[in-house]
């Protein structure tokens, strides 16, 4: 008798690890029949903007491990999502609701985002549970883009973040990835904190957190770009200035993108960082089309074109491109690209609206994952860049 139950058991047991294992398989392959059947943009937009909408408040997490069996093994051992990871997500889709809300948000949109800032703040604007980590950076830049609530109210966690973007600050004067890693600088860090820095800094009259960004893009200039080819590596070395990771890491190019062109944008004109930024814009602007596919599409490593197509790079290019159009001598040919990129994005979107074949959670430096599927932060720029689309004026 009990040889029977322990055998039901260890039966069951298996069933689940299989079940684990294999409904998200199923469930891709079932959401991407019919993929991309997409051809009108504004029907694109609507589609895109529910899901996004949708998953603001029930973000699907992101897997920190590339394993597709024995998953629960993951789940067990906390290796499975990380909070760090979300943060990035959360706040790509409150910037493409940002946009979403400028056209003319639906009550649906609206409640969401309320939703998610009293989930997230208490009655005097403060984190909940304050984060570690500087990717809340981008989140809270994220937040001071919503125009249809009073940001003022949170500006006690913008100072929090501030602090601990100061308390991240190495010896060499710019900002490290996380504190354990004091001798690196990573390209991810651009993305996270230079919008922030700028924004903030604009807002309260802190020129200090004006200057740090821009240090953080230039150093990463001198240091970590290819020269010829103006192409960002993963991270680099303090002690050397040695380069580590790939030149031309995808979604590395859309970090770099993401904290050049939003800086720029949040600096007032008459700024004397401004013509920098510009300068900047224009020599990653012919790299970022000069490895644009005919597609419309970048790789997950752009220097190799038989790589697989990543739409998070895709997404945050495009993005990239289109807020660079606004500059006279770039405005024709990044225009062009960014309505390449949108036409790609809307051929690899399912038919319940969300963004799929993102490249996933990197491991380590020079470690990439090899698995493409739905990303909530390519979600949210999806939204960011068709929605703008609309009101950016070219040239």
């Amino acid at each position: 008798m009990l040889v029977q139950v322990v055998s039901l058991l260890l039966l069951l047991a298996a069933i689940i690890i299989v079940a684990i294992d294999v409904i998200p398989l199923f469930m891709d392959w079932l959401g991407r029949i019919h993929i991309g059947r997409y051809s009108d943009a504004r029907r694109w937009n609507s589609s895109i903007s529910k899901a996004g909408t949708r998953w603001l408040n029930h973000t699907p997490k992101i897997k920190v491990t590339d394993n597709t069996r024995f998953v629960v093994i993951d789940m067990l051992r906390g290796n499975y999502t990380k909070s760090a990871i979300q943060h990035w997500q959360e706040a790509a889709l409150l910037l493409g609701l940002a946009e979403v809300a400028r056209g003319g948000q639906s009550k649906q949109t609206e409640t969401e985002i309320k939703t998610y800032l009293h989930a997230k703040f208490d009655s005097n604007g403060e984190w909940k549970q304050q984060p570690e980590h500087i990717d809340a950076a981008i989140l809270s830049y994220a937040i001071m883009k919503l125009d249809i609530i009073r940001t003022e109210q949170y500006k006690g966690a913008f100072d929090y973040v501030w602090e601990l973007i100061q308390a991240h600050i190495g010896e060499d004067g710019t900002v490290q990835y996380r504190k354990s890693m004091k001798s690196y600088r990573y390209v991810d860090t651009i993305g996270f904190i230079c919008p922030f820095l700028i924004a903030y800094g604009v807002k309260y009259g802190k020129e200090e957190c004006i200057e740090l960004a821009i240090k953080q893009l230039t150093e990463y200039e001198r240091y970590g770009m290819l020269d010829k080819h103006y192409l960002p590596s993963h991270a680099y070395h303090l002690d050397n200035t040695l380069p580590l990771g790939l030149y031309g890491w995808g979604r590395g190019l859309g970090w770099f993108a993401i904290g050049l062109i939003d800086a720029w944008r949040e600096l007032p004109e008459g700024h004397h960082s401004k013509p920098i930024l510009k300068e900047m814009i224009k020599k990653f602007a012919s790299t970022v089309l000069a490895f644009q596919a005919p597609g419309g599409n970048w790789t997950w490593t752009v220097s190799r074109g038989e790589a697989r197509a990543d739409s998070s790079t895709t997404a945050t290019l495009g993005w990239f491109l289109l807020q660079a159009s606004q500059i006279d001598e770039l405005a024709e040919s990044c225009a062009e690209g960014a309505d390449m990129a949108v036409r790609y994005l809307m051929k690899v979107t399912r038919r319940n609206g969300a963004v799929d074949f993102s490249q996933g959670d990197t491991k380590d430096i020079g470690v990439y994952s090899m698995l493409f599927n739905i990303l909530p932060f390519t979600q949210g720029f999806c939204m960011r860049i068709i929605n703008a689309r609309q009101y950016t004026k070219v040239g």
